[in-house]
């Protein structure tokens, strides 16, 4: 019989798995950091300027949320 072992940090040393650890945590602060920067700067804007942008208050965090972490 055989088997197929589909996770690929299963095989890995550890070494290779506090890489992997470092690289997601790494990837999720800057994530933060680009939300928050989104949310910073836009509530930093006027409600003039947020309607020439069609954007309304309501809606920064939702485009600061597609803006770091995608749709």
């Amino acid at each position: 019989m055989a088997y197929v072992n589909t996770n690929s940090i299963a095989r890995k040393g550890f070494a290779d798995r506090l890489a992997y650890v470092k690289d997601a945590v790494l990837t999720a602060i800057n994530q933060r950091r680009v939300y928050s920067r989104t949310v910073a700067e836009l509530n930093a804007l006027t409600d003039r300027e947020l309607s020439d942008l069609g954007i309304s208050r309501l809606g920064i965090t939702e485009i600061a949320h597609e803006a770091a972490y995608g749709k």
